[in-house]
């Protein structure tokens, strides 16, 4: 890639390649192997207390993958995860990957509605979920493809105190809901069956798929974003070609990773789970970043950290809490703010109470996620998103598909090893994506300056972003049309102190006695939290256009 295209080359740090190379590796299986062979010895989780290692993994995971093919499962067959961190999901996805099968992440907090669409829509035949959640499948398990179903709890991996644990959230706490799967099992029964009918290791190839990963993608519809084992290999390789500056100027032994953000996000996933893989480092797994109590006593426990991956409304409560002020993380390398945008003020006091700046990054599910950071050597808050990771090419555009000049607003384009293959059984909806020159649509408005720093300037108007989850108002409009006494709605984001922006509704009804308490109990059954609306506003009319399309833009710009 000629540097007259490629402006960012030139402030790449010193060692950093301009692109990368994944020939060592047929798929991720064999980064897995490779990684059990050299770490066996080493911890890789450390979870409630409890630390599971390498060779622990190796074993439990090959368990697994022995359990998943004594089903009948075929390589290609989907298995979705529905759990929150804790050593069953990395065990549960390097298993289902070393089987050749494909890993679908589903968030635990869905509702069964939201549950029933990603499970239906990705054809998973398997299931992994936490007890806690079950009840939620249980509710539209008829109407899925799903026939084999493992379920787990907080303390089933972790011994007697696990059992203590358990007891606690299921009788105490009352946190676990009755439910009833007939057939399903345990996942240490899961294992014991796998170790009873042992396999071999399946060998996928590059271009097999490794995960469906489930976006909101530029149109509001929930579509799985294909990543192959290429794409996910090549963002790893990027990352840590990203990371060996740092490394070359502060060697360390092995590096700790706080992972507080939930790894079936694409964030956490690869630049927690996968990357701490790669690197042989140990993954501090955080099941309740929302308890902050919990997470300060975690972080005072562990003065070790060296990397922490996080978004700017994690960053910004710790920052107002006064036993944070208190903490010190003495070998903490580099703090990445990914997700969502990075507030100002919010990386500014974060490096004044930690002394490490917030190295802000960006990319989407369907780049595997990272597309471009900023360096690990920096001394503060940039204000941009960094340049381009190697092998990756960003190109602003206009919406005729025009390239912007540097500074001008466009479209953020993106091309490289890591962008998706497509999203899955959609070939409209990818072709709506793609340019014809190969580069991704990614829904974002940014800027590019001349030394190659890409600047988020907006999100594509009507897309929400809470807490770095993504939300779009279509899905909420198009569900509160079903409600009793709507006649239409219009959804934005306005400002929240906490979550970045929350939903707000705007309805006309046509039932007067219809209440912003009815409509919030109904987005609660049919939501999950964040994207339920936070106000519900009653009007008796919406803008509209001359042709009759709601104008959001309007209501936006009343806050």
């Amino acid at each position: 890639m000629a540097e007259v295209n490629h402006p960012w080359f030139r402030n790449y740090p010193p060692g950093v390649p301009h692109d990368v190379d994944i020939s060592a590796y047929g798929s991720l299986v064999d980064l897995f192997e490779e990684s059990f062979s050299r770490h066996a010895a080493r911890d890789a989780y450390l979870y409630l207390g409890k630390s599971m290692s390498y060779a622990e993994l190796d074993r439990q995971s090959a368990e697994f993958s022995s359990y998943l093919q004594s089903l009948g499962l075929q390589r290609g067959a989907r298995v979705a995860i529905m759990l929150p961190n804790m050593p069953q999901f990395p065990i549960a996805m390097v298993g289902a990957l070393r089987a050749g099968m494909v890993v679908v992440n589903v968030n635990p907090l869905y509702t069964s509605r939201e549950l029933e669409h990603q499970l239906r829509d990705s054809g998973a035949e398997a299931l992994v979920i936490l007890e806690n959640v079950a009840h939620v499948y249980e509710k539209i398990m008829a109407s899925t493809a799903v026939r084999h179903v493992v379920v787990t709890s907080i303390g089933e991996h972790i011994g007697v105190k696990g059992m203590l644990v358990d007891f606690v959230l299921r009788h105490v706490k009352k946190l676990v809901p009755a439910w009833r799967i007939p057939g399903s099992i345990n996942f240490q029964a899961a294992l014991r069956r796998g170790r009873q009918n042992p396999a071999g290791i399946v060998h996928p190839a590059r271009d097999d798929i490794a995960f469906l990963q489930y976006t909101g993608g530029t149109t509001g519809v929930s579509k799985g974003a294909v990543l192959l084992h290429r794409n996910i290999l090549s963002n790893v390789m990027q990352v840590d070609a990203w990371l060996e500056p740092a490394l070359t100027r502060h060697p360390i032994d092995q590096l700790v990773f706080l992972c507080a953000l939930p790894l079936y996000h694409i964030f956490a996933l690869t630049a927690c789970g996968l990357v701490g893989l790669r690197k042989g480092g140990l993954n501090i797994l955080v099941p309740n970043p929302k308890d902050l109590g919990a997470l300060i006593k975690l972080i005072r426990q562990n003065p070790g950290i060296h990397l922490f991956p996080g978004v700017n409304t994690l960053f910004n409560a710790l920052i107002h809490r006064p036993d944070f002020a208190e903490i010190r993380m003495p070998n903490l390398m580099v703090t990445i703010g990914g997700g969502m945008a990075v507030q100002q003020t919010v990386a500014d006091k974060w490096q004044a109470m930690t002394g490490v700046p917030i190295a802000e990054g960006y990319g989407l599910s369907e780049t595997s996620p990272v597309a471009c950071v900023n360096s690990p050597l920096i001394e503060r808050y940039t204000g941009s998103a960094g340049l381009p990771v190697p092998g990756t090419e960003i190109s602003i555009r206009g919406d005729d598909n025009v390239v912007m000049d540097p500074g001008e607003a466009g479209e953020i384009c993106i091309r490289g090893p890591q962008v998706m293959a497509g999203y899955w059984q959609r070939p409209e909806d990818t072709a709506n994506v793609m340019t014809p020159d190969g580069f991704f649509k990614s829904g974002d408005i940014g800027t590019m300056d001349e030394g190659g720093y890409v600047r988020i300037v907006d999100r594509k108007k009507d897309m929400i972003v809470v807490s770095g989850f993504k939300v779009f108002p279509f899905e909420i409009e198009d569900l509160l049309s079903r409600l009793p006494g709507v006649l239409e709605s219009a959804v934005v984001g306005v400002p929240d102190p906490d979550t970045g922006e929350s939903v707000k509704a705007y309805i006309v009804k046509n039932d007067p006695s219809l209440t912003a308490e009815q409509v919030m109990a109904y987005c609660k059954v049919q939501l999950t939290n964040y994207k339920r609306p936070k106000q519900v506003v009653f009007k008796t009319e919406l803008p509209k256009s001359n042709v009759g399309k709601i104008l959001r833009r309007e209501l936006r710009d009343l806050h």
